[in-house]
């Protein structure tokens, strides 16, 4: 069995988030990269976690990005990946990103393509799905839990009120939140035998993205807090009639 699992750079959460050329273009200066969260802690941890179980089953890592996305994917290898692919190509267009794994995809047929359920950057969460479009298979999103028994996949995906239970037979593209799997911190052996690895860069196919980046636009800031003394009854209702505001 061969499993596909696609990985992304995305910006530490502690990183201060900045804008360069007219707010067109985001600023990566003194940021701290890392694997997507969705990626890394669901998608790629539940594929080790079937491979841990049967020791034939090879794992793939893929990214779309330039040189400084390897440390990220050495770090996928050594937390269990088998071998990488890097797409040398950096774009935020989510077809673009896509069509460039589905490419790759086609060449290996793989029997289980993971993706996490969206990147904690740009947040799109449309990856998965148009992978598995452009692919031609099924695809089942937002997977709480994955169980495959043969080649027939049990999925769990939460919904309003309750929860939702899918079975499809391989292939197929999966999308990964919390509760598919847990956490996991590369071991010293991990991360040695990471630098073996095989990570082969390929250069991206002749396509068109269908989306730019215009500008971007940080939240505004908060407002100041009123504090009211417990006693001033009277200024806390005048506060909330004339002032509060309802979100």
């Amino acid at each position: 069995m061969k499993i596909l699992v696609c990985v992304s750079k995305t910006p530490d959460t502690t990183s201060k988030i900045a804008f360069t050329d007219g707010n067109a273009k985001f600023d990566e200066a003194g940021v701290q990269w890392i694997i997507n969260p969705y990626d890394e802690w669901y998608s790629l941890v539940r594929a080790i976690e079937l491979k841990e179980k049967d020791p034939s089953v090879e794992i793939h890592l893929i990214t779309v990005g330039g040189a400084d996305a390897e440390p990220i994917i050495r770090k996928a290898l050594a937390l269990g990946g088998d071998a990488a692919f890097r797409i040398n190509a950096d774009s935020s267009d989510s077809y673009y990103i896509a069509a460039q794994i589905a490419e790759k995809a086609k060449q290996e047929s793989y029997d289980i393509i993971f993706t996490g359920k969206e990147t904690i950057d740009y947040n799109g969460s449309s990856i998965g799905g148009m992978l598995a479009e452009l692919t031609n298979l099924p695809f089942v999103s937002l997977a709480t839990k994955f169980e495959l028994t043969g080649s027939t996949a049990s999925i769990t995906r939460e919904i309003e009120g309750g929860e939702e239970v899918a079975e499809v037979i391989l292939p197929v593209v999966v999308s990964c939140q919390k509760g598919v799997a847990e956490q996991r911190i590369p071991n010293m052996r991990g991360i040695m035998a990471a630098r073996t690895k095989p990570l082969n860069v390929k250069e991206p196919n002749n396509l068109d993205a269908l989306t730019t980046i215009v500008s971007f636009e940080l939240p505004p800031a908060k407002a100041g807090v009123k504090l009211v003394d417990a006693d001033n009854v009277n200024e806390l209702v005048r506060l909330l009639h004339e002032e509060a505001k309802v979100i």
